[in-house]
């Protein structure tokens, strides 16, 4: 059985990861909001230009706080699946928490590229540079609010295979003491 001061730990540890991936979703629809619109592109002949956006430093923000919360998340699961020593050597981690951790590292992938391709638009595109190749790309709408979609699911997937991985531990851990009793009473 875990110690109260362990199990403290990671209910903070959730608890933190839990509010910098909430941050970064509602960061994602400020960024939504904040995003240029079509009425902001500005035409000099065949050259465009667009203005820098607030989306930018939003979007930005919303990147560091989900990046946070996925270490926080991946550190909580690799901590109850990975540690312990005599204690691993009977415990395996559950398919549904590996299954469960996959869903969020690909789902976090997915989050960063949309928020960085997206970011990088809402920055200041000059005439005749504009974004790639001289040319002028606006942030789609609804760009910045799959993106919060995404970190959502990052931030379930995690928080589910971590919280999975801790209650199979107790069941392992109460399921070697009952064999280290039955070991002690057949001798």
């Amino acid at each position: 059985m875990e110690t109260p001061l362990r199990c403290k730990f990671t209910f903070i540890s959730i608890v933190i990861s839990l509010s910098f991936g909430l941050i970064s979703c509602i960061l994602c629809a400020v960024a939504e909001f904040k995003r240029n619109k079509k009425e902001d592109l500005r035409w000099s002949g065949s050259m465009c230009y667009l203005p820098p956006s607030q989306a930018f430093g939003w979007g930005i923000a919303a990147l560091a706080c989900l990046f946070v919360a996925q270490i926080i998340g991946n550190f909580i699961f690799f901590k109850h699946s990975c540690s312990g020593g005599e204690r691993n050597a009977i415990f395996k981690t559950p398919a549904i928490a590996k299954v469960l951790f996959l869903i969020s590292w690909v789902s976090f992938g997915s989050a960063v590229v949309l928020l960085f391709t997206a970011t990088s638009m809402s920055r200041r595109q000059q005439y005749g540079v504009g974004w790639l190749n001289g040319e002028c790309y606006l942030v789609k709408g609804g760009t910045y609010a799959g993106s919060a979609i995404l970190v959502l699911v990052t931030l379930g997937s995690i928080i589910s295979s971590s919280l999975s991985t801790k209650k199979t531990s107790h069941v392992d851990q109460a399921g070697k003491q009952t064999v280290h009793l039955e070991t002690a009473q057949e001798k």
